[in-house]
């Protein structure tokens, strides 16, 4: 037996959940690259402009200080200085050979790599914070004109601390700003996706439902095909699909109703023989015990091989109705432990079969199609299994239960999935023997034939732990009328074992 092929789905996210993720995930990184890239470059722009005034705007005024007198200058000098050059947003720090005028500050916000920087003469500067302020740190040293012109250091520090708040304040609104742009492109990239996900969903959506009406039985399903792209290409595939299978099962259905009828027609033209044949076996059964050798036994062999026929032929009619959905229920109110000692009783069955009938069970059942069920059981149990036969009735609110059971080697589990097959017989080597290999079958559709609402009947083949054959049959105490036509057969369906 070849493996069914297995489809292995490699994603558990719908497809509108993974259209959302997908577009998201590319809007959010977009705007992440060009945004964060645009805000890195405004930052710097911001800051490098703010620290080039700053530096130029402390370059000129102090080229404009007044000159010093004399070197070194006193602690008042330095103070003057300081408080020349602050303002009201930025505080000034003038520095000479370990004095300056605000030491409070100096070893706090004047880092040794900046002083040392200044100390060579050189103008710097240094981006810090201090208790969430940020500022500026810029430093150079004064010089001091020559006689001659030139110029040289005079190892007096100026320092100005530089507040940046408004720019951190155009940099918090630019921040704010690209968020917001952020926000704004997850909004349409959802609403994109949105979008994306209706125009391709919807014809997937289309063919799941079509391709489950399909699988119930309505072949005549067809998808409205529109445009040419690859949803398209497979809405026209399941309509061809669809369109081949529906001439297929016509035909084939086709075929099994000229079946049906067939061994219906054949059924019944075969009864008008066999009741004349019947008639004659009768006077053969008569005779026979009077005909000498091979006479005799060639009359006892016509006349068991016409009674097998005979069953053949009435089972055949009865599997007929079955399958043309003809066949319908007598129901009567009985006492079912009466009925099950009449079927027993009426097949000479009564002390060959152990039973356990508790008095009083009664059913709205078909006491014919009970009997035929029952008659197929025991005498199969009776065949082929091992005595004791035993029959046990059980009663439910709504059910009643009848489980038949013998003592014999059981069911082999090769059989168990067929021994409701029509014509299966569990030995095939047993080509010839008194059983049609029907009468399981028609036990089961009897059985199921029995429905209250929207429950049916049921007939289960098992095997005893203790060892032997059980076969449970289950029918509602209150059956409908009239039954509907009989379903399609399922896997486990029919024979004799």
């Amino acid at each position: 037996m070849r493996p069914e092929p297995v489809v292995r789905l490699r994603w558990s996210a719908g497809l509108r959940v993974r259209l959302l993720l997908a577009f998201a995930s590319l809007g959010l990184t977009t705007t992440a690259v060009v945004a964060g890239a645009s805000y890195v470059q405004a930052r710097d722009v911001i800051l490098q402009q703010a620290q080039d005034a700053a530096v130029v705007t402390l370059t000129e005024q102090i080229a404009q200080l007044a000159p010093i007198r004399s070197l070194p200058p006193s602690q008042a000098d330095l103070d003057a200085i300081a408080a020349e050059l602050s303002d009201r947003d930025d505080t000034a720090i003038a520095a000479y050979q370990g004095h300056s005028s605000r030491h409070d500050q100096v070893s706090a916000v004047l880092s040794p790599e900046l002083r040392t920087a200044v100390r060579d003469g050189r103008v710097v500067w240094q981006r810090q914070a201090a208790q969430g302020f940020p500022y500026l740190v810029i430093g150079t040293q004064l010089m001091v004109s020559q006689p001659d012109g030139a110029s040289r250091p005079s190892n007096l520090e100026i320092y100005r601390l530089h507040s940046l708040q408004a720019e951190q304040g155009s940099i918090d609104r630019l921040a704010m700003s690209t968020w917001l742009t952020g926000g704004l492109s997850l909004a349409l990239a959802v609403l994109l996706a949105l979008l994306a996900a209706r125009g391709v969903l919807r014809p997937v959506r289309d063919l799941d439902q079509a391709a489950r009406r399909l699988g119930e039985g309505d072949l005549s399903t067809r998808l409205a095909v529109r445009g040419s792209d690859e949803l398209a290409r497979v809405g026209r595939t399941f309509n061809h699909t669809a369109e081949r299978l529906e001439r297929q099962v016509g035909e084939l259905r086709r075929m099994e109703a000229d079946a049906r009828r067939f061994v219906a027609d054949v059924s019944h033209e075969l009864r008008t023989p066999l009741a004349a044949m019947t008639a004659v076996t009768d006077v053969l059964d008569e005779e026979a015990p009077h005909l000498p050798g091979d006479a005799g036994r060639a009359a006892r062999l016509v006349s068991q091989e016409t009674q097998s026929l005979t069953r053949l032929v009435d089972d055949l009619i009865e599997v007929s109705r079955f399958d043309s959905g003809a066949a319908a229920l007598a129901l009567d109110e009985i006492d079912v432990a009466a009925a099950v000692r009449a079927t027993l009783r009426a097949r000479g069955w009564t002390e060959r079969v152990v039973t356990d009938l508790p008095p009083g069970v009664l059913a709205r059942l078909d006491p014919r199609r009970l009997d035929v069920i029952l008659a197929n059981l025991v005498g199969n149990a009776l065949r082929h299994g091992a005595p004791p036969v035993s029959l046990r009735l059980g009663a439910e609110p709504d059910w009643i239960v009848l489980s038949v059971g013998d003592h014999g080697p059981g069911l082999d589990p090769l059989v168990l999935p067929h021994v409701f097959d029509r014509f299966y017989k569990a030995d095939s080597a047993r080509t010839r023997s008194e059983g049609s290999g029907l009468g399981l079958a028609i036990a089961w559709e009897n059985a199921r034939l029995h429905r209250a609402g929207a429950d049916r009947g049921s007939l289960v083949a098992g095997n005893d732990p203790a060892g032997g054959a059980v076969f449970t049959l289950r029918l509602p105490r209150r059956c409908v009328d009239p039954a509907p036509p009989a379903e399609g057969r399922p896997g486990p369906v029919g024979g004799d074992r």
